[in-house]
C-alpha cells in the first residue's frame, strides 16, 4: 500500500519546521487502496471503493489508520506549541484537586474527589450527619485503570442497606460494561459472575440484582434477568423480540417498584415488579401500540405516568397500583402545546416536573399537600438546569445543577417549604476568570420554510468590536435531544482569542418540543441540514463573521450534520471538524448486524424500503461526495467505537481526498485506544480538545 511508503518517508518530513503559524501542507497524504465493491440496491448504482476499511482485523487497515495519524501529526506539527499552550490554559482553569457536593442515600453521604495529576475520580462516602466522620474510599478508578489504556465506569449502584456496591467497567470504549460487586463492609470483591449488562438495579435486601442483557453483535438490549447472588440462580423476567425495541430496568425513588421498560424511538411498554419480589412475574401497565410513549414511576400506592396519549408534548396521569390499566388513568397535569414535559421527579410530599418551553428547560414544583404548582425562578435568560443527585424519597429539598455559557456549573438546593434556593457550590475557575467579561445572547435565523431557528451566541465583550469576527458554529440536531447551553472552561480559550461561539438549535433536536424533533427526522431530515446552513448564512448577513472566518463542528449525529452541510455548501465554511461522525448512512443502515441499526429505522428510515432509502440517499455524506472544492477538514474517529464505527469517518476522508478539486486538507485522526466518547482520562481528554482547538485556530489564522 501507498500508506507503507508514506510511513517509511515520514521521518524526513517531520524534521521540517514551518516558519509561519500555519498548517504544514507539504507532506503527501496516504492514499487508501481502492477495492471497488458493488453496494447497489433499488436500482441505484453505488460502488464503494473503500468498503474494505471495515476489516478491523486486517493488518493493512491498522497500518493505514496509523499512516493517517502520522500524516495528521506532520501537518499539525507547526501547531505543537499552540496545542501545548491550549492544554496548559485549560488545565489552568480547572481546580485539579476538588470534591463534589455530598448527596445522601440511606445512612451515608456519597461524593467523588479528584486529585491533581490523577486521571480519574475517587468515589467516597462518610456517615450521614457527621461532617467529621471518617471517609471511606469505596472505589478508586485510578487503581482500576492501572495497566489499562481505557477505563470507564458505567453503572454505580449501592444496595439499600449500604453493604454492597455493584458497578460496571468498560476497558476498551466499546460499551461492554462488565459488572463487579464489592462488599463495602470488608472492602473485598465478591466472587460472583454477573457479566456484561446494559442496565442494573438492586432488589430490596441486597441479595439480588435485576439486570438487562444485550446482544453482543448489535448491542440491542433484549432480556431482563433477576440474579440471586448467593446461589447464582437466574430468572428471566422479560424478553424483547422486536428488533426496533430495547429493554431496560429502572427503579422508583421510593425503592418500592421496578419498571421493566421496552422502548423504541416511538413506542413504549412498561411492566412493573415489586422490589422485594424480584423473581415474581411482572405486571403490565399498558399494552404497546404504535406511537404511544409512556413512562412510569410510583408514589404512595399510585403509579404516575408521563404519557403522550392525546398529548404531543406529554401529560401526567396517575393510576392505582391495584388496577393500573389505561382505563383507570386520571389526569394530574394537562397537556400544553407550547410546553413539553420531559420528566417528573417524585418525592413523598412533592414532585418536580422537568419542562421545556421556548427552547429553555424549567423546573415546576408540585406540592401535593395543597396542590400548588410553581416554577423555580432562575437568574439568567439563557441557561441550562438539570436535576442533581436526589436519592432520598422523604427529602424536603431538591438538588439541582445550574449553569449558563457565562456561569460555571453550580449546585443548588431548593427548599420545598420556603421556596429558597441555596448555592452549595459553584465550580471554581482558577486563573482570574471574570464572568462579567463575557456576554451571551439569543438570535434567530429564518429557515428555508420561514421557521425561526434559535441560536445561542457567546463572546468576550472587549473582543466584540464592529465587523465580522472568527466564529465557531456547533450543532447536533437529532433524536429529539436538545443541545445544552452549558459553561465550558475549555471554550474560554476560543473566546479570549476573539472567537465567537454559537450553538445552532436546529430541527431534529428537542429544544422546542416534540414537533421540533418531528420536523427534522425521517422524510424531512433534510430540514436539519438546511436549518444549519440558514444559521451560517444569517450570521454572515449580520456581519458576525464571514465564510472565510467560519469553522463548524459536530459529533456523532452532529458529524452527519457536518458531512451533509459541507457537501451541500462547501463554499460557506473555512474549516469543518467531524467528531466520531455517522456519515456512511446507507451502508450502515442496510447492515442490521451493526449496533443501533434496527432501532434507528424510526429516526432515519429503513433503507430496505425504496421510498425511505431515497430520503437517506439525498443526504448520506459518503454517498454525496463529489468533485468540488472542499474546506479544510478534520475527522476524529475511535477504533473501538460501537456507536459509530471508525470506518465511517475513515472512508469519508479517503473519498473526499480523492474527489476534492481544492488544495484543502483532509485530516483523519484515529484514537486507537478508545470508543465513542474519546479518551477516558480527564487529562487525555483535554489533550484531545486542545488538538481540535489548535486545528480550528490554525485554520482561522489566529496566531496568539
Amino acid at each position: 500500500m501507498k500508506a507503507v511508503a508514506f510511513l517509511h518517508t515520514l521521518s524526513a518530513t517531520m524534521t521540517l519546521t514551518a516558519t509561519a503559524f500555519a498548517f504544514d501542507r507539504s507532506p503527501t497524504p496516504p492514499s487508501a487502496e481502492k477495492k471497488p465493491k458493488d453496494v447497489s440496491i433499488h436500482g441505484d448504482s453505488r460502488i464503494d471503493e473503500y468498503f474494505w476499511l471495515r476489516e478491523r482485523e486486517n493488518p493493512a487497515v491498522l497500518e493505514y489508520l496509523k499512516a493517517e495519524n502520522a500524516y495528521t501529526e506532520a501537518v499539525m506539527k507547526p501547531s505543537v506549541e499552540l496545542q501545548d499552550r491550549l492544554y496548559r490554559e485549560i488545565i489552568g482553569r480547572i481546580q485539579e484537586t476538588d470534591v463534589t457536593v455530598p448527596s445522601r442515600f440511606g445512612d451515608f453521604v456519597y461524593y467523588t474527589r479528584t486529585v491533581q495529576g490523577l486521571q480519574y475520580r475517587i468515589h467516597c462516602r462518610r456517615p450521614a450527619g457527621d461532617a467529621n466522620g471518617a471517609e471511606q474510599v469505596i472505589l478508586d478508578v485510578n487503581e482500576l485503570a492501572k495497566g489499562e489504556k481505557f477505563m470507564s465506569i458505567g453503572h454505580f449502584e449501592v444496595s439499600d442497606d449500604g453493604r454492597f456496591l455493584a458497578y460496571s467497567v468498560d476497558r476498551t470504549g466499546a460499551r461492554n460494561y462488565e459488572v463487579r460487586i464489592k462488599n463495602l463492609v470488608t472492602g473485598e470483591n465478591v466472587p460472583q459472575e454477573v457479566g456484561v449488562v446494559s442496565s442494573l438495579e438492586w432488589a430490596s435486601g441486597g441479595d439480588a440484582l435485576v439486570v438487562s442483557r444485550e446482544e453482543p453483535e448489535t448491542k440491542r438490549s433484549i432480556r431482563i434477568e433477576s440474579i440471586h447472588l448467593p446461589t447464582g440462580t437466574v430468572t428471566v423476567l422479560a424478553e424483547e423480540p422486536d428488533e426496533k425495541f430495547d429493554i431496560y430496568v429502572a427503579r422508583s425513588r421510593d425503592l418500592q417498584w421496578f419498571m421493566l421498560v421496552s422502548q423504541s424511538k416511538t413506542t413504549t411498554e412498561v411492566h412493573v415488579l415489586p422490589c422485594d419480589k424480584p423473581f415474581d412475574k411482572p405486571a403490565l401497565i399498558a399494552s404497546r401500540r404504535e406511537g404511544h410513549e409512556y413512562h412510569v414511576d410510583h408514589r404512595k400506592g399510585r403509579f404516575y405516568i408521563r404519557t403522550n396519549s392525546g398529548a404531543k408534548n406529554f401529560r401526567i396521569c396517575t393510576a392505582p397500583v391495584s388496577n393500573p390499566g389505561e382505563a383507570n388513568w386520571s389526569e394530574l397535569v394537562a397537556h400544553n402545546a407550547s410546553v413539553k414535559i420531559d420528566d417528573i421527579d417524585l418525592f413523598e410530599e412533592y414532585a418536580v416536573i422537568n419542562e421545556r418551553e421556548n427552547g429553555l428547560p424549567h423546573l415546576r414544583v408540585l406540592d401535593f399537600r395543597n396542590d400548588r404548582k410553581g416554577r423555580i425562578v432562575l437568574p439568567e435568560s439563557v441557561y441550562e438546569v438539570t436535576p442533581g443527585e436526589n436519592h432520598e424519597f422523604a427529602a424536603t429539598t431538591y438538588r439541582l445543577k445550574y449553569q449558563s455559557p457565562t456561569t460555571p456549573l453550580s449546585v443548588y438546593d431548593y427548599d420545598f417549604l420556603t421556596g429558597r434556593l441555596t448555592l452549595l457550590k459553584e465550580t471554581p475557575v482558577p486563573g482570574g476568570f471574570d464572568r462579567t467579561a463575557y456576554a451571551c445572547e439569543r438570535l434567530a435565523a429564518k429557515a428555508k420554510d420561514g421557521t425561526a431557528i434559535p441560536m445561542t451566541v457567546v463572546y468576550r465583550k472587549d473582543k466584540r468590536t464592529n465587523g465580522p469576527k472568527p466564529l465557531y458554529l456547533y450543532a447536533y440536531g437529532s433524536y429529539g435531544i436538545p443541545m445544552p447551553v452549558t459553561f465550558s472552561p475549555r471554550r474560554l480559550s476560543l473566546l479570549d482569542r476573539g472567537v465567537i461561539f454559537v450553538i445552532a438549535h436546529i430541527r431534529g433536536g428537542g429544544e422546542m418540543g416534540e414537533e421540533w424533533h418531528d420536523q427534522g427526522k425521517m422524510a424531512v431530515k433534510m430540514n436539519t441540514f438546511t436549518d444549519f446552513i440558514s444559521c451560517a448564512e444569517d450570521l454572515i448577513s449580520r456581519r458576525y463573521t464571514t465564510s472565510q472566518e467560519l469553522v463548524i463542528n459536530g459529533g456523532s449525529a452532529g458529524g452527519l450534520l457536518m458531512g451533509a452541510v459541507v457537501n451541500l455548501r462547501p463554499d460557506l465554511f473555512k474549516a469543518a471538524i467531524y467528531d466520531v461522525p455517522f456519515v456512511d448512512v446507507l451502508n450502515t443502515m442496510l447492515d442490521d448486524t451493526l449496533p443501533l441499526t434496527t432501532a434507528e429505522y424510526l429516526e432515519w428510515g429503513n433503507p430496505n424500503v425504496p421510498e425511505e432509502y431515497q430520503w437517506m440517499r439525498a443526504y448520506s455524506p459518503y454517498d454525496n461526495v463529489k468533485q468540488q472544492a472542499y474546506p479544510d477538514i478534520l475527522i476524529n474517529v475511535s477504533i473501538n467505537d460501537s456507536n459509530v464505527p471508525y470506518w465511517e469517518g475513515a472512508k469519508l476522508a479517503a473519498r473526499i481526498r480523492d474527489q476534492k478539486t481544492s488544495p484543502s486538507l483532509v485530516l483523519l485522526k484515529t484514537n486507537l485506544d478508545a470508543g465513542h466518547g474519546g479518551a477516558s482520562g480527564r487529562y487525555d481528554a483535554i489533550k484531545e480538545a486542545a488538538f481540535v482547538y489548535a486545528f480550528a485556530l490554525t485554520a482561522l489564522g489566529i496566531n496568539e
